[in-house]
């Protein structure tokens, strides 16, 4: 067992309190998981203050806390710790408890509104394909070389992430891609972590919920690149306007991708269709099996940090060729069957935007695009006007349903989207707040040669209502219908 004084390397203290050689047991942020000899971090956090538990997490066993404010009666038994910021503390805190995994592996992390899930995938999978020993840190599922451990969170809090690290190097891996969330950049949950390279892909509105404003979203990501080291890259996505704003302050190294601009890793669309892309890439052309533009700044951007991770060009694109994507991201179901369905985890306006344009460029103009979409409760609602009218004039029938609408009413989630439909488009509409039925009711309006979009949960396996994740995959309910009108 470390002792106090070791696992508290490097956090900025203000002050401390009783004996920094003790023994730490364990480390816990949440006083109702505190076991005895625990070190207790009193984190201030979006629905409670850790401050407030401290007495519990000493009744329970803790033997030494980390806190911002020392609370009014001290125990003389108990080792006290005073930090400006206790949210970095416990992730520089959880990372030397670990032993620092991070140091040493390659650790590339991946930020972005959209293509996180992708870009992180495709790497793990490029890695591994190519003899690596691999991990993946992602929204869908955690992987340990080839061992799947399910995902909780985009980015898990720092214990969490520094002990599945910490297993990462146990199990030899030499890489690890990460999605990288605004969310965990802003409470601090990567601190104390060293990273090789971060990847941009693009910015869009979301999580406004949280962030409250556009600018503290876009400062939240640009945080992320401006604590690089000078040894990591940083790798944007040079077509996106916000791209090279995160380049700024960097000391990083500076790198670029996109199809348009000058920029280090650029690409060229030679064929786009629901088979797949060829791209002109370091002067070869190249068939992916990804579908859309968007997938062409995913593979850019995979491509480009393989080549500055030291890989060779033309190993790198043989083996990215072979890949299909992560789960739930324009994926097919049942492909060739009479009526195309795709599901895509697509949640944010720029995202459904995307995956309509791409779905747009395959039409011959006879047939009709289907589209099945709802927003989730408890998020930003500014978004729900606009993916109603996205959805609205870029298809020709929508259905709109629930999604997750966790702790809000389903059909209030759904008028808030009804006020982004224009007049014209309302007779497209329906209205089915049954996410299987709604789902069931597109398959049964199209037509051979349709086009179905499923867009919203993508991946996910479960339907969360009023704090119960119900099991349901939006996967499973298209394949059962369109089987059935197969036969």
């Amino acid at each position: 067992m470390p002792e106090l004084k070791d696992i508290l390397y490097k956090v900025p203290l203000t002050s401390t309190y009783g004996d920094m050689g003790i023994h730490v047991k364990g480390l816990c942020f949440d006083s109702r998981l505190v076991q005895a000899g625990f070190l207790f971090i009193a984190a201030k956090g979006t629905q409670s203050d850790g401050h407030a538990f401290i007495a519990k997490a000493i009744e329970l066993g803790a033997l030494a806390i980390v806190c911002e404010k020392l609370p009014e009666m001290i125990n003389e038994n108990i080792s006290y710790v005073t930090v400006k910021d206790s949210a970095q503390a416990l992730g520089i805190i959880a990372s030397n408890y670990f032993g620092n995994p991070s140091t040493r592996i390659k650790l590339v992390g991946v930020t972005g509104t959209n293509g996180k899930t992708t870009t992180a995938t495709l790497l793990y999978q490029l890695f591994s394909s190519m003899g690596h020993r691999a991990g993946l840190i992602s929204t869908v599922e955690n992987r340990v070389v080839d061992q799947v451990i399910p995902a909780t969170h985009t980015t898990p809090d720092p214990i969490q992430l520094n002990a599945l690290l910490h297993r990462m190097v146990e199990a030899g891996c030499t890489h690890v891609f990460m999605e990288v969330s605004s969310h965990a950049i802003d409470q601090e949950r990567i601190a104390g972590l060293r990273f090789v390279g971060a990847i941009f892909t693009n910015i869009t509105h979301d999580h406004l919920d949280y962030h409250k404003t556009f600018e503290n979203y876009i400062k939240a990501k640009k945080k992320y690149f401006d604590e690089l080291s000078s040894d990591a890259f940083a790798l944007v996505n040079a077509d996106d306007k916000r791209g090279m704003v995160m380049l700024q302050n960097t000391k990083a190294g500076k790198h670029s991708f996109g199809l348009r601009k000058m920029v280090d890793f650029k690409g060229k669309i030679i064929t786009n269709s629901i088979e797949g892309l060829e791209l002109e890439v370091a002067g070869k052309n190249v068939w992916f099996k990804l579908i859309g533009d968007f997938n062409a700044y995913n593979l850019l951007g995979v491509y480009g940090a393989a080549m500055l991770l030291g890989e060779d060009s033309d190993e790198v694109l043989t083996h990215l060729s072979a890949l299909k994507g992560a789960p739930g991201r324009f994926e097919l179901v049942i492909p060739g069957s009479k009526i195309t369905a795709i599901v895509d985890y697509a949640h944010t306006p720029d995202a459904l935007k995307n995956v309509l344009e791409t779905i747009t460029q395959f039409r011959t103009g006879t047939e009709q695009v289907i589209t099945v979409v709802g927003c989730g409760g408890n998020r930003d609602k500014t978004k729900r006007p606009l993916m109603a009218s996205i959805a609205c004039r870029m298809s020709d029938k929508v259905v709109m349903t629930s999604d997750n609408p966790r702790d809000e009413d389903p059909m209030e989630i759904i008028h808030e989207m009804q006020t982004g439909v224009m007049p014209g488009e309302v007779r497209k509409t329906l209205v089915m707040a049954d996410r299987e039925e709604a789902i069931k009711t597109a398959c049964m309006m199209a037509k051979e040669r349709d086009i179905i979009l499923i867009a919203g949960k993508g991946h996910e396996t479960y339907q969360e209502i009023k704090g119960v994740k119900h099991p349901f995959d939006d996967r499973e309910v298209v394949a059962r219908m369109l089987q059935l009108m197969n036969n």
